[in-house]
């Protein structure tokens, strides 16, 4: 994905003046950012908020992405790793409730990002990122930017760090199937635990409170995260399987904590699932999404493995219904269903969609013969407004097998 020959820039390199005006036009992005995707999403703690707008998330992005560094977005770091969107940092952070005397550990994949918003909210950061040329990456920026309160280690972010161990809080930024004993006997009785735990594409992000030695859990949202590394994860037990991708509860039944938030479906904006029996195309329950402001996010995203070498076509359908749907500022922002294909590195292939959709209309079944393509490894589907308006429901949402090769 990177080439070897990539030049690292930072602003200490550059004229005064080039640095400068950067230095302001990254922090004009990062307020923006703040107030576009994470104030709106619901983020109200101010101490986070203030980390979020003060911490440079450029810097621990490479290069050729840094364009890209202030969008809600996911980036490739390299090794098969992302950076997680500022809005996960930002209600990770949010929900660990981080207070000035806390001694946290973190786990991470290697940016080093989530460890710098951390630093200036709690007393010590132990962070150790699971990837060794990206932790050593991560360890150099961080002391680079003088981060003089945050400890990093490379190593099997499974085992935790014992010899620094109890921890008031812990926050693990890459998905295990199971919480890892190591960091429950690490963290300090009443201390509370943020991890993503599931399969490897499906995952519910829990708060963890260490009552009477054992964790008692609360679920907070579906997510997707990589997983992590080392012998505890190559022993997963339940692993998904390429060959025969499906969508998980595209019906919209099955709900989180009997919320309006639908299990399996991740990155939600401006959605919520609505029990109205008799309204449904299928079941009791579908998927709603409202947007009045062009350009505003509005989407469900749920990630799957897709072998392209063992599957050439799919089924992809949908049951829609719209009200005064409306496009985006731009062309690519419109009412749709789109399902993009990725590599083995993670990077992105081909995306093919359902839509676009505009006006009113009632229920109305969608579907398209998708071709596949040879080197997809896994894929994920995103349904919403998309920046487009109105209001647009969805249901039956299915990928279904055409042929193998």
């Amino acid at each position: 994905m990177y080439s070897s020959r990539i030049i690292w820039y930072s602003l200490f390199l550059l004229p005064p003046a080039i640095a400068a005006d950067a230095a302001e036009d990254y922090s004009e992005r990062r307020a923006q950012m703040v107030a576009q995707e994470i104030e709106a999403a619901g983020v109200t703690h101010p101490q986070v908020l203030n980390a979020m707008r003060s911490t440079p998330r450029h810097e621990f992005v490479p290069t050729g992405f840094r364009h890209l560094a202030y969008l809600d977005a996911a980036l490739p770091i390299g090794d098969q790793q992302t950076i997680s969107p500022p809005f996960v940092v930002a209600y990770m952070t949010q929900e660990l409730d981080p207070q000035p005397t806390d001694r946290v550990l973190e786990i991470g994949t290697g940016s080093g990002y989530q460890a710098a918003v951390l630093s200036p909210l709690v007393s010590e950061v132990y962070t150790i990122e699971i990837v060794g040329r990206l932790g050593r990456r991560a360890e150099r920026t961080l002391s680079r930017l003088m981060y003089k309160n945050v400890h990093v280690r490379v190593g099997d972010g499974y085992l935790g760090w014992p010899e620094h161990a109890p921890f008031d809080k812990i926050i693990v930024t890459c998905s295990p199937e199971s919480v890892p004993q190591p960091l429950v006997d690490q963290l300090k009785e009443g201390g509370q635990m943020i991890i993503p735990v599931g399969e490897r594409y499906q995952q519910n992000l829990f708060r963890m409170t260490k009552r009477e030695g054992k964790l008692e859990q609360e679920t907070l949202r579906a997510t997707l995260f990589v997983p992590m590394t080392g012998t505890a994860e190559q022993a997963r037990q339940v692993l998904p399987d390429p060959t025969r991708p499906a969508i998980v509860n595209g019906g919209f039944e099955d709900v989180l904590e009997e919320g309006p938030l639908p299990a399996a479906w991740h990155y939600l904006r401006q959605a919520r699932v609505i029990d109205e029996h008799q309204a449904a195309p299928a079941g009791r329950r579908y998927l709603s999404f409202a947007n009045s402001e062009p350009g505003k996010a509005s989407r469900a995203l749920q990630g799957l493995a897709l072998d392209g070498r063992a599957i050439s076509q799919l089924r992809f359908s949908v049951q829609v219904r719209g009200r005064d749907l409306g496009p985006g500022p731009t062309p690519q922002q419109q009412p749709a269903a789109i399902i993009t294909y990725y590599d083995q590195r993670r990077a992105v292939i081909d995306s093919e969609s359902l839509g676009n959709w505009h006006g009113t209309f009632d229920w109305r079944l969608e579907s398209k013969t998708l071709r596949v393509p040879l080197a997809s490894r896994e894929a994920i589907v995103r349904l919403g407004l998309l920046g487009g308006t109105g209001r647009l429901d969805l249901d039956e949402v299915q990928l279904e097998l055409v042929f193998d090769k």
